[in-house]
């Protein structure tokens, strides 16, 4: 089973991110990133079973959100390859958020498991992406 991990500290407060990116079909916040969202099915963004298409190729689905713990996941169904429903399975995404409370930032751990013959590709993939994402989410809140 392979694994991504990776972890940004935002200059906000948690509940001012965790408003941000709980709501899965508002990725305003990764300009330069993700360049279309396309909502699928009619479920709001906040309720699990929600679908979405990022940049035309990633098929992704919200599992769970939970506004107590600060925390979504999110599995990916379909994408280019090695992410492609035939290269991947079971591929679980977590994202969470945890106060700083020394200053009043937010540490976001963004983090995913898989199931591949190529997890170490996946992984290359993958992790570019996930702290483009969070690098993102760092120069929004930065002003």
């Amino acid at each position: 089973m392979g694994s991504c991990y990776n972890t940004s500290v935002i200059n906000a407060p948690i509940a001012t991110v965790w408003d941000k990116i709980r709501n899965f079909h508002n990725m305003d916040w990764a300009a330069g990133v993700i360049t279309s969202v396309e909502v699928v099915g009619d479920l709001p963004g906040d309720a699990p079973g929600a679908g979405r298409v990022l940049n035309e190729a990633f098929h992704e689905t919200l599992r769970s959100l939970n506004d107590d713990d600060h925390r979504l996941t999110y599995t990916i169904d379909d994408g280019p390859s090695p992410v492609s429903k035939d290269d991947v399975s079971d591929y679980l995404a977590e994202v969470r958020l945890i106060p700083i409370t020394e200053n009043d930032t937010t540490l976001i751990e963004w983090e995913s498991s898989y199931k591949s013959n190529v997890d170490e590709a996946v992984g290359e993939f993958c992790n570019p992406i996930y702290r483009a994402l969070l690098q993102a989410l760092k120069s929004y809140f930065a002003g």
